[in-house]
């Protein structure tokens, strides 16, 4: 206690601006002396003499005791500010609750920092009485740190690699000249799970990120990459996100269940001891700089995913409450698994049908891929020997596991490294072929909109084409190289091909490959429903499946009728699909 300590961490929390006496000037009440008190530094108190020190004339009234009262305007003061700061999340052990400590910041200190920033401080380790309700104990303080001076870590505009050995950055320019760079690293991205080589290449892109940009008028554009996952259950989503959580420099994972939307954005909290409002940040605002991966995308409520579209494209989170108003920055990329509606993906339904999120939310995405679980013999028995490896020599590994984790750091290092160093932009020639290739794309989307009658689930925007950019820009920054060609160009229209084009066509057209016969029962089918049901009555699915069964009708045809009755709009589902409304 009160020497110099240096301790690193990321800020959670700030409080308002108070202002803190340095001396304090006291006023006798009976004789009118003045007396100027020192202020203990810190969040000390001054301390205040019982008795005055004037010597009565005879006749006089001696002073009381007590009898001083402080006088504001003549005292001195400083700006103080209280910071909350927790220890690094990639520090913390699995299971426990990471520990945070008080600091009091003054005089040119305040006000430097927001919530979300990742600091080294020195300052004085010292205590304080906690709160003057608590009487009794007296041996009991309250840890807190007087900030001498911080400084922030590794910031974006921080110039080069500070913390590379020559050997390293030599070592990582080497590698980076090799032909099979691409084909290595995406090789390293969860090298225990089999198959889904473009999702590994996506996620390589996404923990690269682009290059950020900054327009003269002073919007900013990003540079993050923001991956979507849907499909089957056990197609390794999690493992996916667990991976990368490991990986990333900066990584928060948080399950949708478990997560509101105060705990991803930013809440504002009331302190208990002093009563005031503090602002603690939220995932997206510790991820600062780094990836945030979602699990169980899907099951989150809505009006919690709502809280994630500012943080996703504008990256920032604006807050207004308790007469708090400010903007946090969050500039992370989004990695998010989900599952389809039903739990499977339903080769039966459309796209739309499928993926049950706004298109507000998937034109965020750069990359939506849907990872389905294909039962096919040799694939099977492929994966299957793939895990039962897995599983034999990870005995065999475990005692000699320094290997893997090598790679696993070895690969955080070149990431943290090619992100510091490198930022590519476009070639012109690039520039020119995407602009061909955008036009061509929205030319195929309008023209199966026309054939088909409906919009596709995935839309095609301006947002796509940036998309397209920053992922050229990530596979050029894997190679350090400072300019994006045609080919990184090809390569990444390549992936978007397979994935959010892929998606938004997925699912089978239901007017393009009816027979007759089935048109005819069909029509038959939705007959029988309406007469089944009125309109403004509800019937749970299942009850109705089975009285159309025994009336003779297909389960399969019954179903598909619901679904284009569902597209006209006639029927409406409620509670999570379960009970059907005939709507007017």
């Amino acid at each position: 206690m009160s020497k110099l300590v240096k301790i690193a961490g990321i800020t959670i929390a700030a409080s308002r601006v108070k202002a803190k006496a340095t001396h304090v000037t006291l006023l006798c009440k009976n004789c009118r002396s003045v007396r100027t008190v020192p202020c203990r530094p810190g969040l000390g108190g001054a301390i205040v003499p019982r008795t005055c020190d004037h010597v009565p004339q005879p006749g006089e009234e001696p002073c009381p005791l007590d009898p001083w009262i402080a006088v504001p305007d003549k005292s001195k003061y400083v700006d103080l500010q209280t910071l909350k700061l927790q220890e690094n999340p990639e520090d913390v052990p699995t299971g426990e609750l990471p520990r945070n400590v008080l600091l009091s910041v003054d005089r040119h200190l305040v006000q430097t920092i927001v919530p979300g920033t990742r600091l080294t401080v020195v300052g004085i380790y010292s205590v304080y009485q906690a709160s003057a309700n608590q009487k009794s104990a007296v041996g009991v303080k309250q840890p807190y740190i007087r900030v001498v001076g911080l400084e922030q870590s590794r910031d974006a505009n921080s110039n080069g690699p500070s913390n590379f050995t020559l050997d390293e950055e030599m070592e990582f320019k080497e590698f980076a000249q090799r032909p099979d760079a691409y084909a290595k690293i995406s090789s390293m991205i969860g090298p225990s799970i089999y198959g889904h080589p473009d999702v590994k290449k996506a996620i390589a892109c996404l923990l690269f990120a682009g290059s950020k940009k900054r327009l003269p008028d002073g919007v900013r554009l990003r540079g993050d990459i923001h991956v979507l996952l849907l499909g089957d259950p056990s197609t390794a989503k999690s493992q996916f996100l667990k991976f990368v959580e490991k990986t990333a420099p900066i990584a928060v994972y948080t399950s949708g269940k478990g997560s509101s939307a105060a705990g991803l954005t930013a809440s504002v909290i009331r302190d208990s001891s002093s009563r005031e409002f503090f602002l603690e940040g939220g995932a997206m605002v510790l991820a600062d700089g780094g990836v945030v991966c979602i699990d169980e995308f899907d099951k989150m409520r809505p009006e919690d995913r709502v809280a994630i579209h500012e943080a996703m494209e504008q990256q920032t989170i604006s807050i207004a409450k308790a007469g708090i108003t400010t903007v946090l920055n969050s500039r992370t990329s989004v990695l998010a698994a989900a599952n389809p509606v039903a739990g499977r993906y339903d080769d039966l339904k459309t796209a739309q049908d499928n993926i049950d999120l706004q298109t507000t939310i998937l034109s965020r995405f750069d990359l939506i891929f849907i990872v389905k679980d294909i039962r096919m013999y040799d694939q099977d028995k492929r994966i299957a020997s793939h895990i039962i490896k897995v599983h034999a020599s990870g005995a065999a590994a475990s005692s000699k596991n320094t290997d893997a984790s090598e790679g696993e750091n070895w690969l955080k290092r070149y990431i943290e490294y090619c992100r510091v160093t490198c930022k590519p932009r476009l070639s012109e020639k690039a520039a020119e072929m995407l602009q061909n290739k955008y036009v061509e794309i929205r030319q195929k989307m309008r023209q199966q909109a026309h054939e088909t009658g409906r919009a596709a689930a995935i839309p095609i925007t301006v947002r796509q084409l940036e998309a397209i950019i920053r992922l050229s820009e990530s596979l050029a920054k894997m190679r350090l190289t400072s300019v994006a060609t045609p080919e990184h160009i090809e390569e990444a229209f390549r992936l978007f091909n397979v994935s959010t084009v892929d998606a938004a066509r997925s699912g089978i057209n239901e007017h393009m490959n009816l027979s007759p016969d089935i048109a005819n029962e069909i029509k038959q089918a939705e007959a029988q429903i309406k007469r089944r049901m009125g309109i403004g009555s509800h019937i749970s699915e299942r009850r109705l499946i089975d009285e159309l069964n025994r009336m003779g009708l297909n389960e399969s045809i019954v179903r598909r009728a619901l679904l284009i009755m569902h597209q006209r709009d006639e029927v409406e589902y409620k509670r999570e699909r379960h009970v059907i409304v005939r709507k007017a």
